[in-house]
């Protein structure tokens, strides 16, 4: 069904974050308040969660909220470049306030076009 598309794909998201941090789907329901059959119905998309729940979920592997929704579906290709764009995007996630200032301007004067000539 279409309709569970997205469950499943925010379901396999979780399921590659959850054995990132090292953590069995128990590990990861006793972080988060769940029972670990939960978790696993909705690594399989089985389970169609709140929004509260991600929330939880999300804090429990210790990520932001929208990196559930941070899934590429396994049709689509990806390039070198979405590689490194995702890699400098990682970065600045975790870079404090004024790390992040910097990056912008460093990026500011590298992407600038060159108009004297």
């Amino acid at each position: 069904m279409k309709d569970k598309k997205a469950l499943k794909l925010v379901g396999a998201r979780v399921r590659v974050l959850r054995k990132e941090k090292g953590l069995s789907q128990e590990a990861l329901g006793e972080k988060g308040g769940f029972h670990f059959s939960y978790i696993g119905q909705v690594e399989r998309g089985e389970k169609n969660v709140s929004l509260v729940n991600l929330a939880k979920i999300a804090e429990a592997l210790e990520v932001n909220l929208i990196q559930l929704f941070a899934y590429v579906e396994e049709e689509m290709k990806i390039t070198p470049m979405d590689r490194s764009i995702q890699e400098i995007v990682d970065m600045l996630r975790e870079a404090n306030e004024e790390k992040m200032k910097l990056a912008k301007n460093v990026l500011k004067e590298i992407l600038k076009t060159d108009t004297s000539s």
